[in-house]
């Protein structure tokens, strides 16, 4: 079982605090840390290993979730642009990482991809000072 097994557990317990609400396709989440304000995952529910075990619909749900979850991203935090990265190395379950990103971050890292920032020094995921952000982000996807 991997993490993303435990979160998507948790969200469905209703126990993970960071969780913004369940999505057509699965669950969407704040990152923890909050590498960038705003920084979310989309899990999906039930969790497979990658992408290409998800049928045509399925698939086509987990996109459109994944771009719904990027324009309330660009909308409550005023970012220039989204990334988006599904990547299921370290953990080998289907997950989506959507980034926001500035024009004027450092230049040693606004070029390159955020695993390459400092997560040592990151803000850690907070219940409280992520509040007003986790509701507009749950306002604004109808959660």
């Amino acid at each position: 079982m991997t993490a993303i097994h435990r979160f998507v557990e948790e969200c469905r317990a209703g126990t993970l605090a960071r969780c913004l609400g369940r999505m057509p396709s699965g669950w969407a989440v704040l990152g923890d840390p909050q590498i960038r304000a705003g920084y979310c995952l989309l899990y999906p529910d039930p969790v497979v290993g990658h992408l290409n075990e998800l049928d045509a619909e399925a698939r086509a749900k987990f996109w459109a979730d994944l771009g719904r979850l990027g324009d309330a991203i660009l909308a409550e935090t005023g970012a220039d642009r989204v990334n988006y990265e599904i990547l299921g190395n370290q953990e080998p379950a289907l997950h989506a990482h959507a980034i926001p990103r500035w024009v004027d971050e450092p230049e040693v890292v606004r070029t390159k991809p955020i695993w390459l920032d400092d997560w040592a020094i990151a803000k850690p995921y907070d219940p409280e000072s992520d509040r007003m952000l986790q509701e507009s982000l749950q306002r604004r996807l109808g959660l």
